[in-house]
């Protein structure tokens, strides 16, 4: 195997790997926040928060969500979410927001300015989780596009240098 061969597959081993690794993440940051029982409106003056600091400060949150892809299989993904605003109206929370994604399973890793920002909109719901004996928990999808849901968002990990590519 040549050498341009072999960097390829390490490339792609590289890949699956990080896409492995965001899985599990998600899966037990899903855990987590069922574990701690947080309500819709919890996590929507969280979102709150995160509006305000950007607004004074520039902060982007990572963030993690699940993807449906063609073949119905669904991938976590890696972005930053830079949040403008949180309205509240009529029973809804929708979180607006700018989402700089970092990595893909098809893309890979993506430096930020590669990719256009998406503008989107999220909305932050309970629901009841079944498997959890009956429990309410939280839950938060993109409104604006059906194929990417459940958005953790961590308020502990934000950088203040991607407004540039926003």
């Amino acid at each position: 195997m040549d050498a341009t061969a072999l960097l390829k597959e390490y490339r792609n081993w590289q890949r699956f790997s990080r896409q492995e690794s965001l899985d599990r993440e998600h899966r037990a940051a899903v855990r987590k926040l069922a574990q701690s029982g947080a309500m819709a409106s919890r996590m929507a003056e969280s979102y709150r928060s995160m509006a305000s600091r950007g607004a004074s400060e520039g902060a982007c949150y990572r963030t993690l969500f699940k993807r449906r892809m063609d073949d119905e299989t669904e991938l976590a993904c890696e972005g930053w979410l830079f949040v403008r605003r949180v309205l509240s109206e009529g029973g809804t929370t929708r979180v607006r927001a700018t989402l700089l994604e970092s990595f893909t399973l098809p893309s890979g890793t993506v430096t930020p300015g590669t990719l256009e920002p998406q503008g989107i909109t999220l909305e932050i719901y309970d629901e009841l989780l079944v498997s959890q004996s009956m429990q309410v928990g939280c839950r938060v999808d993109r409104r604006d596009d059906e194929n990417d849901t459940r958005f953790l968002t961590f308020v502990d990990s934000v950088r203040g240098d991607l407004k540039a590519h926003l």
